[in-house]
This record gives structure tokens, sequence and C-alpha cells, in this order.
């Protein structure tokens, strides 16, 4: 390697993203690349970090986010950098900033993302320059929702898409998937998609199958109906032809818990014969709109926020019922548009899905909730600080595998998420002894603690506990997808 170098990370613990056994040892970063790893002693550099044995790991991919507004209007992007994400997957659940051409307030949960008609792009390419013009701190792969396409293209949602309605969308995802969209969200869950029929989703899906992208799904049920729900989404990529990711997985609702072992069997079975992947957070409580959780059979729900009634952010919806003077499903309705945080989860299922070998870390945090859920700052640190330190629930260095060469395998970035020379230098440093989440259900906005220095694109975006204004993430476009992932 060169003598000179721009930055080296002495004593380092390096944890390369593979679930590899972490070694002792220096990292090099020269521009943009990782440059060499081992003893660099005798390597200069213009600025050298002694890690005093922290841990140096690639950085983390999100692969599930709702942050497509937060990258342009939030760009220095702390809920993310402070816990040592690099990468941010955009567009889940059905719902994406573009293309969509609309004149009116979006129907939930697109407004969970803008709630503005001004803040939509009516062209996929017009959203990844916005994104190059005015670059966020970390890079962004960015997929076309479902539920976007949907409003643009049907005069009313309550009903399958007619034959023209399908070629119109499908046309407008084809130019979306050639302008660098990753691949096609569904969220069959959700008002505005949970009509559509198993049928459309696969004729959309077949476009992502020729431009060699994926398909990530909020499914249709997450509750009783989980298993059928499986099985609809393995059909989807099954016909298709399609790698599928399952967002969030859980099982939702007092009447489900215990079923991850029936899940996961399925999910398992699946992936002898298909390319399926899942991701999932590490809370027993989701974050939704307020109406939708209706159907999620929570046991205590948070508002997080609501337009009419603001001061109603942050409580719990019992109480704001009983200040009204309403039952709760009235509640809901004086609230809405609003969203809301619903504990319905086991944490015996959390546990056993995080565990799962094939299980990818993502946040599915709402970034422009006035008191989002603490996954939103959380995630990361949780995962590396509760589950896997005190709790064992698997090794450091299969946890970071989770967040970092597993989803790059998944998502296809290439020399991105494993310490190697020559691959991209994006890296975290952190301490494995203090590394933990501090948000809360009470105090969300909280960052974490023992997260060092994060680099993105070889360059320092968070230290000392605090932004340093650097914004050198990119919007990567959709290249070449490694041959689907089938487990033996």
């Amino acid at each position: 390697m060169a003598d000179s170098v721009d930055l080296i990370i002495r004593n380092a613990r390096l944890i390369d993203g593979t679930g590899a056994p972490s070694a002792h040892g220096d990292i090099a970063v020269n521009g943009d690349r990782i440059a060499e790893l081992g003893d660099l002693r005798e390597t200069t550099r213009a600025t050298e970090i002694d890690a005093g044995g922290k841990a140096v790991a690639p950085g983390f991919i999100d692969v599930h986010t709702h942050d497509d507004r937060a990258l342009l209007v939030d760009p220095l992007m702390a809920p993310k950098v402070s816990q040592g994400v690099t990468t941010v997957v955009t567009g889940n659940c059905g719902v994406s900033l573009a293309p969509l051409r609309t004149a009116r307030r979006p129907p939930a949960p697109l407004d969970l993302v803008c709630p503005d008609a001004e803040g939509f792009f009516a062209e996929f390419g017009d959203y990844l320059a916005a994104l190059d013009a005015e670059p966020a701190a970390v890079n962004a792969l960015c997929q076309v929702g479902h539920a976007s396409l949907r409003v643009e293209a049907m005069d009313t949602l309550d009903r399958p898409a007619t034959a023209g309605e399908i070629s119109a969308m499908r046309r407008r995802l084809e130019r979306a998937l050639e302008d660098g969209a990753i691949g096609l969200s569904t969220g069959l869950f959700y008002a505005p998609a949970n009509a559509a029929p198993t049928d459309e989703i696969i004729e959309l899906a077949q476009a992502v199958r020729a431009a060699g992208g994926i398909h990530t799904t909020h499914m249709r049920d997450e509750g009783d109906g989980v298993s059928e729900s499986l099985e609809e989404t393995f059909t989807i990529g099954r016909t298709a032809d399609v790698p599928v990711v399952i967002s969030h997985h859980k099982c939702a609702g007092q009447a489900n818990f215990g079923r991850s072992a029936e899940t996961l069997a399925l999910i398992d079975a699946a992936r002898q014969r298909q390319a399926v992947s899942l991701d999932a957070y590490p809370y027993i409580a989701s974050s939704t709109t307020l109406a939708s959780g209706r159907r999620l059979g929570a046991s205590r729900v948070l508002v997080t926020w609501s337009a009419p009634h603001p001061e109603a952010a942050g409580r719990d919806l019992d109480e704001v019922a009983a200040d009204m003077g309403l039952d709760p499903a009235d509640t809901v309705d004086a609230l809405m548009p609003a969203g809301g945080i619903f504990f319905m989860m086991d944490e015996s299922d959390v546990r056993r899905i995080l565990a799962y070998r094939g299980t990818m870390i993502g946040s599915d945090g709402l970034p422009h909730d006035e008191f989002p859920h603490p996954r939103l700052w959380g995630t990361f640190p949780r995962v590396l600080g509760h589950y896997a330190r005190e709790e064992g629930l698997f090794s450091l260095e299969e946890a970071v595998h989770k967040m970092t060469g597993l989803p790059a395998r998944h998502f296809g970035l290439t020399g991105r998420g494993v310490l190697t020379p020559g691959a991209i230098a994006d890296l975290v440093v952190f301490d494995p002894e203090t590394v933990i989440d501090t948000a809360t259900f009470e105090q969300p906005k909280q960052p974490a603690r023992g997260i060092e220095l994060v680099v993105v694109n070889g360059r320092t975006v968070w230290r000392d506990g605090a932004s340093t204004g650097a914004r050198p993430g990119r919007a990567i476009r959709r290249g070449a997808v490694p041959p689907p992932i089938r487990e033996q």
C-alpha cells in the first residue's frame, strides 16, 4: 500500500461484518476507500486515531426506514449517524416520495413521510437529483412505493386496479427503476393498498425482476393471518422470480404470542427454494398511523402526533380519552390524522426473530413524529448493548453482521458492509463495553452512548457525541444485484 494515507485508526478491535471472529489491528483510509488493515506501524498518515481497543466495524445499514423526506429537510441525520448508521433504505411499506403527481394531501400512511402534496416528486430521477444536489450525512438506497403508484394512477383505492391502471403503474415503476430505484415496496396492511390482489403485485414485481431489483413488503396481516400473508409473500416472489424482504417481521396481538416459531419455520422452508430475507427491530411495540393501529390488538397505545390536537403527543390514549370524555375509538377519530405507538408483541417472539440467522436489523423509525418511537434513535445500539452484550442473544460479531455484511448482500451493496481493502470507507467506532440505547418511550429523542466516531465515504460525520456538519452521503442507484441468496 502507499506509504501515506488520509486516516489511520490504530489499536482497534476489527469486526469485519462477515460474522467472523474479530481481530486486533489498524485500519487505514485513503480518500473514500479502505486502504489496508492489519499492523500498519510503518504507514504515515494525515490523521491518526487511537481506538484504545474499541471496536471498528463497517457502518451500519438501516434496511427499513422512512427517511425519504428527512434526508432533504434534516440532512445531518443525527438520529441515524448517532447510532453508527451510514446507509439507509427508504421507500418502505409502499410509501415513497416519488414518483407521485398529486394536488391534495396524501392519504395515510403516506402522510407519515410527507403531509403536503408539494413535498412529492413527479419523477423518481428528480428525487434522486435532489439528494445529489443537497447531500445528506448518510447514503440512501431508494425504493418505489406501491401505494404511491396507486394514489397517482387510481381515482379510488378501495378496489383492485384495472388492467389499464396496472399498466400505468408499471410504466411509472419501470421509469423509476431506470432512474436508479432499487425495487418496489408494498404495504398491503394499509388502506391505499389493502384492496390490491396478489396478481396486481405480481404484475408490478415482474418489472422489478427485469431490472434486477428487489421487493420488500409490509405484509397484509402480521396478526391472526400472518402465516397466510407469508405464503402470499412467497407466492409473489416465486411467481415474479424476484427476491423478497419481509419487513419488520412480527406476530402481532396477544392471541399470536409464540407464533414466531411457526412463522420462522415457514420462512426457513421458503429460503430453501427462493430468495427470501427479513428484518426486525428490537422492541415489543410498533408505531404507525393511529387509525390503522386499531387492527393490532395492542395492550397500550401512546399518541405520537395529532394534527388537530398536538397536545396529545406523548400521552397514553386512554388518558387522552378520559380527558375528552370519549371512548378510545371515538378518541382516535377525534385525533386523526395522527400517529401512535402500539404495545402488541411478546418479548420471546422479538428475541426469537432477532436471533434467527437470516434476520437483518431495521429501525422503522418515523422521523417526523413529534414524539417518536425510541427505535428512531436507539435501534442499533440496543441490539449491540442489550441483546448482544447483556442478554447474550448472539455474539457481537453476529450482531454486527446483521447490520452490515448481511444487508449489503441482500440489497446488492457491492463494496460496502465489510472491512476489506478497496471497500468504501463507511465506518463506525464504538465501545463494546458501554454501547447502549438511551432513548425511551418517555424520552425518545436521546442519542446512544458508546458510539465514538462515524465515517461516511471516508469523511467523519459524528465525533465526540455530535454531528461534524459533514454531508458526504450519496444516493446509491440500482446496480448489478448479486444472484439471489438461497440458504442451504
